[in-house]
């Protein structure tokens, strides 16, 4: 016969075995914040309204002192972005077509996979045999290698708010490439991610600030509110180019510069001070 005695101790012995079970928390408080965050619907923009736009597309380069946040060792950008695709969250386009960053080629699943992976044979002496056989290794995708993305962006101004407005239509990694002895050939783009399907996922995951462990914004808010450092490679033109086509180094740097005070300066000279 259990006395009351036994039946407190029983149930104490309950209670701090469902404590001590528990994970323990990695802070002093919960952060469901990011977690519950959902993204606000862009504003319904109509044509007529539209009283200037621009084409821009930009180059992120993840080395700069700015864009460190995108290579955040516990996290970065580019596991996000490939643990999506890879599941099949978001569609990802194949940027080997033209006109690739128009959204027109799906790619699937299992090539998204392929992506970054290299298959090497090596010998190594059997422990067992003590004889020398060949192996195969399959190396992942490392995420030190994405080093730059692209994007693609609408500039505009809206006649209604009188507001000049930006609008991410997508985003591309770019991979630098190594062959099989290890020698650089250059980079290539991964493939196009549209941005607008992109936003509730990045919404989800926080980025590093330093200035405030307290204060963190998601990945949505970086690019809305534009929290990065980069410089234009191609602007919409009759002839469909790049700067790299007709500018090289300096020069090159300086045209980017060119376009985003060209448009900095339309803004600017529609209102009278």
């Amino acid at each position: 016969m259990l006395t009351k005695g036994k039946i407190v101790l029983a149930v104490a012995a309950l209670f701090s075995g469902s404590v001590f079970a528990q994970e323990p928390l990695d802070g002093a408080w919960i952060k469901t914040t990011t977690k519950e965050k959902e993204v606000i619907p862009y504003d319904y923009i109509r044509e007529a309204d539209v009283f200037w736009a621009k084409r821009i597309w930009r180059m992120i380069d993840v080395r700069e002192k700015m864009n460190l946040p995108f290579k955040y060792p516990q996290q970065p950008l580019i596991e996000i972005l490939h643990t999506a695709a890879k599941n099949g969250e978001v569609t990802t386009y194949d940027p080997a077509v033209v006109d690739a960053d128009q959204f027109k080629q799906v790619m699937s699943v299992e090539d998204v996979k392929k992506l970054g992976m290299r298959v090497d044979t090596v010998m190594q002496i059997n422990p067992i045999t003590l004889e020398e056989e060949q192996v195969i290794q399959k190396n992942e995708l490392t995420w030190d290698k994405i080093v730059k993305y692209r994007v693609k962006e609408d500039w505009f101004f809206d006649e209604e708010t009188s507001t000049m407005m930006c609008r991410v239509i997508g985003i591309a990694p770019i991979m630098e490439d190594y062959d099989a002895s290890g020698n650089y050939r250059g980079d290539m783009t991964m493939y196009w991610l549209y941005y607008p399907d992109l936003r509730p996922i990045l919404a989800k995951y926080e980025v590093y600030n330093p200035k405030n462990d307290a204060v963190r914004l998601s990945w949505e808010d970086v690019f809305e509110a534009r929290f990065f450092e980069s410089y234009i490679y191609k602007e919409s033109n009759v002839y469909d180019r790049n700067v790299q086509e007709y500018a090289t180094g300096m020069d090159a740097l300086l045209e980017s510069d060119r376009v985003k005070y060209e448009n900095f300066n339309f803004e600017h000279d529609l209102w009278n001070y």
